[in-house]
């Protein structure tokens, strides 16, 4: 009787997963990397996401370049990532390189007016303000006791 009620475990396989698990490690590298591994109280979460779905939005979507990979075959039908130059792009220019792109957008946006959106700063301009709304942030935060200012740094 416990031999039909053990359970088989599977070890997960590359390629072969339907979770984004690799997907959730970057976004998490991600947002470690500009806020850090510091405790925030949670009556600041409408502020870390107006911050986050705001100015850093923005600058990842249209100024922050990814690599995106293109699949190999080789002789022996062994499939093998590989990341050429050309493919060195960000999220927005990617999505507009897709076939019929437009699909993929909202009802009421065009390329038109991301593209705007797109022009009207720099990398350098917009990452300068990703930064200023984070030191803004931290700041309103360290003022309400939950940091120290050491964590700034």
């Amino acid at each position: 009787m416990l031999n039909t009620l053990l359970i088989q475990l599977t070890k997960s396989r590359p390629k072969h997963s339907n979770d984004n698990a690799l997907v959730e490690t970057k976004n998490g590298s991600i947002v470690r990397k500009w806020i850090g591994y510091i405790f925030i109280d949670q009556k600041f979460a409408r502020e870390l996401n107006e911050f986050y779905f705001g100015a850093f939005n923005d600058y990842l979507n249209f100024h922050r370049p990814c690599a995106f990979s293109s699949i190999k075959k080789d002789s022996k039908g062994k499939i093998k990532k590989i990341y050429p130059f050309e493919n060195y792009k960000t999220p927005y220019e990617k999505l507009k390189s897709l076939p019929k792109s437009e699909k993929y957008l909202q009802p009421n946006l065009t390329f038109k007016t991301l593209d705007q959106q797109y022009l009207n700063k720099t990398p350098n301009q917009q990452a300068e303000i990703v930064q200023q709304k984070r030191d803004e942030l931290f700041r309103k935060i360290s003022t309400a006791g939950h940091i120290s200012c050491s964590s700034l740094d």
